[in-house]
């Protein structure tokens, strides 16, 4: 994990006197003029390199240049080292547009800093952006945290990495007339969201000798001691008591105790609880029936379902979000060949006494999510249910690595997550569900079998399997295994892990209503 921490803070002294690394300014398309404040040297430029067509504040077109070669009296009117001009695109009226042009200008600022090696930057909030001014904040503090992230934990420092790109240390705000007060409310929601995601990358970039079952609930035990949430977490012998079969059989083949991380988050009792479960798979074989040698080092990242749950309560307590009782519940373990390992053909028992056929070992997400599933509803009684998991290659297949996969037995619940997921800039689409997919999984000697007899429709079928264990509980399955790693890559989201989700999940539950009950409806 990282141990340098990146700050960020609101400043509100004249930029013209900061004489750090990099002063910033955000471009809307075709404008020639910023603002009085940002001085006759800055605006002189920018009309002169748009006159020659260098620069038009096209999205994340960027213009660097070094004001002390354009100032020739010994008064300085700029006192940064260097300035950049970072374009924003077309004004947009989409409100969601807009919210991404400001996350990916604040990657590319990132990136650019991380160029010149630039350790300090500060940056103008743009004026007339039509969202409001936390919202600004919050948006470019997202992409400048995201936009700095790198993983170089495991590599040995030599000397050429001074030549390489660099990682900014201190990132200012400046309000630009804006409320101090909203500004730097919004810059805190960034900064906890940004940080969150940040978290879930590195659990997912750590190798699986690293990252292991146990690392989810020591790191789960650290966010307990500072005050707002609750854990507990269930070894072994507890889930051999309460009969969760899908955990304990998927752990069969690992040296390595499996574990139920659970976290509460508490509001007040007339709240809604809402449950969420991420799959914490921290490494997959694939077991007896063998992935191919060829990418399985990739299965590091069969727990970023976790890792985005675990760290969407890190970002949730921190941000204070209110009206809503949260439970996550993440379960832990490998699924790997060893001697003991699950067979295709054994019959497993889940929480609450489901029987189920193994048909693939390699089925194996949602055999542990299952009985979270039933054991958080059964226990909880929560209002809605949302599951995260990198459970299908079949959704790479069909949606790429542009969409989250989303299901759901709740018009609204997916409503909601599609809104969240437009709002964060991480997309879903959603598929169908229905009887004609689950007879695929209709077993001859159990309630149930874990994979279809074919390939057909596995997304679908995986996410049926899921239904059968949440009962009339409004649920919503995310299938992220093409947008947790390799997502659609951004300024602020690199290639590798993207922590997809957690912001999604935060922003989601921030913006709660309630589900109309079927009786409501008719009405």
């Amino acid at each position: 994990m990282h141990d340098a921490a990146v700050t960020i803070k609101l400043i509100n002294t004249d930029p013209r006197e900061y004489s750090g690394n990099l002063l910033v300014y955000l471009v809307e398309e075709n404008i020639t003029d910023i603002a009085s404040d940002a001085g006759k040297l800055v605006n002189r430029a920018l009309q002169q390199v748009s006159a020659t067509g260098d620069f038009k504040g096209k999205k994340e077109q960027m213009f660097l240049f070094y004001p002390e070669l354009m100032q020739y009296d010994k008064a300085s009117e700029v006192q940064a080292k260097r300035v950049v001009l970072v374009g924003l695109g077309n004004p947009d009226e989409d409100i969601n547009a807009r919210r991404e042009q400001l996350r990916l200008a604040g990657g590319a600022i990132a990136k650019q800093a991380g160029t010149v090696k630039a350790r300090d930057v500060l940056v103008i909030l743009p004026k007339n952006f039509l969202l409001a001014a936390d919202e600004i904040a919050e948006c470019l503090t997202e992409g400048l945290l995201l936009g700095n992230y790198r993983f170089d934990f495991y590599k040995t420092p030599a000397k050429e990495d001074a030549e390489k790109s660099a990682r900014v240390e201190s990132f200012l705000l400046h309000s630009a007339g804006f409320s101090s007060k909203a500004v730097r409310e919004g810059m805190h929601r960034g900064k906890a969201l940004a940080e969150a995601t940040v978290a879930a990358r590195d659990m997912a970039n750590q190798p699986g000798n690293v990252w292991t079952p146990a690392s989810f609930a020591e790191y789960a035990m650290k966010l307990c001691k500072k005050g707002r949430l609750k854990c507990k977490v269930l070894d072994k012998a507890a889930l051999r008591k309460l009969g969760m079969g899908g955990i304990l059989g998927v752990n069969q083949g690992s040296v390595l105790p499996p574990q139920l991380v659970i976290l509460e988050y508490k509001t007040e009792k007339k709240n809604p609880t809402l449950l969420l479960v991420g799959k914490g798979l921290t490494f997959d074989s694939g077991g007896i029936c063998l992935k191919p040698p060829a990418g399985m080092e990739d299965m590091k990242y069969d727990m970023c379902g976790g890792a985005a749950v675990l760290t969407a309560m890190q970002a949730i307590a921190e941000t204070e979000v209110s009206g809503v009782n949260v439970v996550a519940l993440i379960p832990a373990t490998e699924n790997l060949s060893g001697a003991a390992a699950f067979k295709p053909g054994d019959i497993i028992r889940h929480y609450g006494g489901k029987t189920s056929e193994i048909i693939n070992t390699d089925a194996e997400g949602r055999l542990i999510l299952a009985d979270a599933l039933a054991y958080g509803i059964a226990t909880y009684k929560p209002t809605a249910v949302i599951d995260l998991a990198t459970l299908t290659g079949a959704v790479i297949v069909g949606l790429g690595h542009h969409y989250t996969g989303l299901l759901a037995n709740n018009d609204q619940l997916a409503a909601q997550l599609i809104d969240a997921g437009a709002q964060a800039g991480e997309p879903m689409w959603r598929l169908p569900l229905g009887p004609e997919y689950r007879k695929q999984l209709d077993s001859r000697v159990a309630d149930i079998k874990n994979a279809g007899s074919d390939r057909s429709g596995g997304t679908i079928t995986a996410a049926c399997y899921l239904q059968e264990f949440v009962g009339e509980t409004p649920w919503a399955h995310l299938d992220i295994a093409g947008t947790a790693w390799n997502f659609t890559e951004k300024s602020y989201i690199p290639k590798g892990p993207s922590g997809t989700g957690v912001r999604t999940l935060v922003a989601c539950l921030r913006q709660w209503k309630p589900l109309k009950q079927p009786s409501e409806k008719k009405q």
